[in-house]
């Protein structure tokens, strides 16, 4: 026998941590911490590199990487993210819309 629920979807937002019900302010900085660490985590595994690598690269530790790597977003701030991201070579453009 099929079960016959219903299922609901509703559109979000362009930010996921909104949708979660935080406020504005923090949610906007986790969903930019979120993206930078989605960019950094992308470059790491694009280099190929075990966490001991990206730790010397990045002169950080192995575990903080790991957190990076498990999006432990608790962990870091924008400005630390931002210092990583410049070690890349990648440019930053802050874009701002209503």
């Amino acid at each position: 026998m099929a079960n016959s629920q219903s299922v609901q979807i509703t559109k979000g937002s362009d930010n996921v941590f909104k949708d979660l019900g935080f406020e504005a302010e923090e949610a906007m900085n986790l969903k930019i911490r979120a993206d930078l660490m989605l960019q950094l985590r992308s470059y790491i595994e694009a280099q190929g590199w075990t966490q001991q690598q990206a730790a010397a690269f990045f002169e950080e530790t192995q575990p903080r990487i790991s957190n990076l790597l498990n999006g432990d977003i608790t962990r870091f701030s924008i400005d630390k993210l931002i210092n990583m991201l410049a070690k890349t070579g990648m440019k930053i453009k802050v874009e701002l819309y209503r």
